[in-house]
């Protein structure tokens, strides 16, 4: 028996395999880059929030028609690769269709039926996504922050889909001994005939070669994630478990800030005394984030897992207006600056070098930040639970604690609260003039 081609197999495995784990390493390092943060409260919510919304696609479906295609490759991609684990199987021990032989012949089509509709409607719904994204040319899709690398992106993963899903077709339809069964060839069955004028060698020359080009292709696709916006076919749910359960009105405050608003609250406290023995002091390095190392690690999954669909800025009011703000932009620089910082430590033994840039300013301007109105629009959004507002809120912290650089008009109005205790540039027993202007 000829065992180079589960040798050759073997080491495709292997090697796909291989590569996709260390970039997962990779990840898992980046992230972790971030400041640690207790997200340990409420399992119960959480579970049931990552099967709701990561599991049961229920914010995808708040917009029907994308919602809908959507569940579609979803469903049909997760149901359809459980025939990966039979293909690997055959090219591992060089059996053919082993399930066919374990299986009651019906139960056996029946699955391979499933796969093939589903495929076939995979197939359909990445067309209608390409003609939405290339030629019908929605809005959201076009954006400044959409470069020629997150349009070409997009494409390439569509263009992955249906190959994958031709050559899953393809392959069952050059498959003799699948077709004589009759059973489970619902789609295959009408491409069979276009192969009809060739010999049975030719057939099975073909049949072959779908075979491994498909499976090679899914390794590609695996180890392409990483690269790709569609890393949140991973990470949507670990995003969606740890996203945030608190009301969305409801900001963090930092703990040094709130400790010293105490000590000053208390008569009883010297300012200027040194801390007991014994109390670390609990200052920050910084107030608020200028780089993606002062974002929490929960901020930085978040960034990996953006989808880049643009729900988020097609929500945002200040987008609509016209500002520079779009909180697509927000998550891709968070991320591209977090891939940079990784590359860099990689590049050092482990280290991180002072490369002289920071998230803030290098890749994202006050002006967006200042732009937010916080209205949640874009959390509210988001399909798969991301953030972008808590990153904008850490930036403007950043600049107004660390810099002293807020908007005059900010500056103003905290100037006014601390000497008058309002916003209005009136004391205390002229709070009513306001009326008057």
């Amino acid at each position: 028996m000829n065992y180079i081609p589960n040798i050759l197999f073997a080491l495709a495995l292997i090697a796909g395999l291989g590569y996709f784990a260390k970039n997962v390493k990779k990840l898992i390092r980046n992230i972790k880059l971030g400041q640690d943060v207790d997200v340990s409260d409420n399992k119960s919510l959480r579970w049931k929030n990552m099967a709701r919304i990561a599991l049961g696609q229920s914010k995808m479906v708040k917009r029907p028609v994308s919602g809908f295609l959507h569940v579609v490759v979803y469903v049909g991609f997760v149901i359809i690769n459980i025939e990966v684990l039979e293909i690997i199987i055959d090219g591992l021990f060089g059996t053919h269709r082993i399930f066919s032989t374990v299986l009651p012949d019906a139960i056996y089509g029946f699955l391979i039926g499933c796969f093939e509709i589903l495929a076939f409607l995979v197939f359909i719904s990445v067309i209608v996504f390409w003609i939405r994204r290339n030629i019908i040319k929605i809005q959201r899709f076009w954006k400044s922050e959409m470069t020629a690398w997150p349009k070409n992106d997009a494409n390439y993963i569509l263009y992955f889909e249906m190959v994958l899903m031709t050559l899953f077709l393809v392959m069952n339809a050059t498959d003799l001994h699948f077709q004589s069964m009759d059973s489970g060839n619902i789609i295959s069955q009408y491409i069979a005939p276009w192969f009809s004028g060739l010999s049975e060698s030719s057939i099975h020359i073909i049949e072959r070669a779908a075979w491994w080009i498909h499976i090679l292709g899914i390794l590609v696709f695996l180890n392409y994630l990483y690269f790709s916006k569609h890393l949140h076919i991973l990470l949507a749910f670990p995003n969606t478990y740890y996203g945030k359960i608190n009301p969305k009105g409801q900001l963090n405050n930092l703990e040094a800030v709130t400790n010293e608003v105490k000590m000053m609250m208390d008569p009883n406290v010297d300012p200027f005394a040194a801390p007991a023995e014994g109390v670390e002091n609990v200052m920050p390095a910084k107030f608020g984030a200028s780089d993606v190392q002062d974002l929490s690690w929960v901020q930085l999954l978040n960034a990996y897992t953006c989808t880049e669909c643009g729900r988020c800025t097609s929500e945002c009011p200040a987008n609509l207006t016209g500002k520079k703000l779009s909180p697509r932009k927000i998550m891709m620089d968070t991320r591209d600056r977090l891939e940079e910082v990784g590359k860099n430590i990689d590049a050092n033994n482990g280290e991180f070098k002072d490369d002289g840039k920071q998230l803030l300013g290098d890749y994202i301007a006050p002006e967006e930040l200042w732009a937010c109105t916080t209205c949640n629009a874009c959390v509210e959004a988001c399909p798969v639970s991301i953030d972008p507002l808590s990153i904008i809120i850490e930036m403007r912290r950043y600049l107004v604690m660390e810099q002293s650089a807020a908007p005059v008009e900010l500056n103003n109005m905290m100037t006014n609260i601390e000497n008058n205790g309002a916003p209005w540039p009136y004391n205390q027993m002229d709070r009513l003039n306001w009326k008057d202007e």
